[in-house]
């Protein structure tokens, strides 16, 4: 079906169903094919999966990959950009309850970068926010754990992932490993289309002229449900709950996880027909990285069973592995062993995806005046109706 053929009119089914397939605008920086899912910028998620975050992230805001001249320029105005205001994140995280859940401490965290300091230029604070993404993630780990004491100072001339590691300083961790992983799954994360819920979200609190973020922290309270960026932990608490890579018993609990009623993590996606490339290079990474570990043997049983057992059910078109299916596995792996943790990891990478397209939507949009204020109409029921 062409794109000119979804445009249709909009029917009593379409009501209350959450605006799923209705259009409602456009989107420069991505989209999803049945076959190669997630393109940037017309690109296959699988021609730019081993490329530096730096590099792609460029890709987003500009449209075309960088020059060497260029990919180093941008480096040079992200380290720029990156100092954090002085002072003023750890007096907030130093505050916060620890029990409350990482996602609730992100969206206090990018509050408290608004309110420290916002430019109003789209554009500025969206890459402002970029380069300050990883100091804010390694200060919400510390402060979390307990760690606050000997936190480095911040050395912004680093790349994006290793200002995490070196403001995380994590123990008995091969470090160029971990980099390697975590640079993969920021860059596989890093936008989705502008349909999902975190995305829309954003877009539609920036469209009302909230600040970037404000709109930033609307974005990362959705993504933190259940059903959309919390499926990253949940996967994982999947496969450390079987605790078994042996075929027939990873049948079995699959088997008694369907019969129970309860999802099968890391399998399935609304419009991919095939198994998801996020999901085949980071099982080649995790080949490559850690064939012997535990929990990766676990999944690379669940990658062979899995799809097989749900493909029993004619009402599920897509049966195969997911981006989630590995990513938790892979972090896991590196020494990152708190599920609770892994959405702010997914958050991470969509600041940058969702930033690019907030800029869109307000200087691009419209011969750059920006989309209107979302303002979806909804109808009164039958029964409302008697009573006016």
């Amino acid at each position: 079906m062409s794109d000119d053929e979804t445009l249709l009119s909009v029917t009593a089914a379409h009501l209350n169903t959450g605006l799923r397939g209705i259009p409602v605008g456009t989107c420069r920086t991505s989209f999803v094919t049945p076959t190669e899912g997630v393109h940037y910028c017309g690109y296959p998620i699988a021609e730019l999966a081993a490329m530096d975050v730096e590099d792609v992230i460029y890709l987003l805001f500009n449209k075309e990959l960088p020059t060497e001249a260029q990919s180093k320029a941008f480096r040079e105005a992200l380290s720029a950009r990156g100092a954090l205001p002085e002072g003023t994140m750890e007096a907030v995280f130093a505050a916060l309850p620890r029990e409350g859940h990482p996602m609730d401490w992100m969206s206090v965290g990018l509050h408290t970068l608004g309110m420290a300091d916002t430019t109003g230029d789209w554009n500025e604070d969206a890459l402002n926010l970029v380069a300050r993404m990883p100091r804010l993630m390694g200060l919400l780990f510390r402060y979390r754990e307990g760690r606050a004491e000997g936190i480095p100072a911040d050395d912004t001339s680093l790349g994006l992932v290793d200002r995490f590691i070196a403001t995380l300083q994590p123990d008995g961790v091969d470090l160029a490993v971990m980099r390697e992983v975590l640079n993969a799954y920021l860059v596989l994360h890093l936008d989705h289309g502008g349909g999902n819920l975190s995305t829309f979200t954003g877009k539609a609190t920036a469209s009302g002229k909230a600040t970037l973020y404000a709109s930033m922290a609307s974005a990362m309270n959705s993504l933190s449900g259940p059903l959309h960026g919390r499926a990253n932990q949940s996967c994982l608490e999947f496969v450390l709950g079987i605790g078994t890579s042996d075929p027939e018993e990873v049948e079995a609990f699959i088997r008694g996880e369907l019969a129970a009623k309860r999802p099968v993590f890391g399998f399935g996606h609304a419009v991919l027909r095939a198994e998801d490339p996020r999901a085949t290079y980071q099982f080649a990474l995790g080949e490559r990285l850690c064939p012997d570990d535990e929990n990766f043997a676990i999944i690379r049983t669940l990658r062979e069973v899995a799809p097989r057992v749900l493909a029993e059910n004619p009402k599920i078109s897509n049966p195969n592995a997911n981006v989630d299916i590995a990513s938790g596995t892979l972090l896991h792996h590196v020494g990152l062993r708190k599920p609770e943790y892994y959405t702010t990891f997914f958050g991470w990478a969509r600041v940058a995806g969702i930033g690019a397209q907030i800029v869109d939507e307000r200087t691009v949009m419209r011969d750059g005046k920006g989309t209107p204020i979302y303002r979806p109409k909804y109808i009164a029921e039958e029964q409302t109706l008697r009573h006016v």
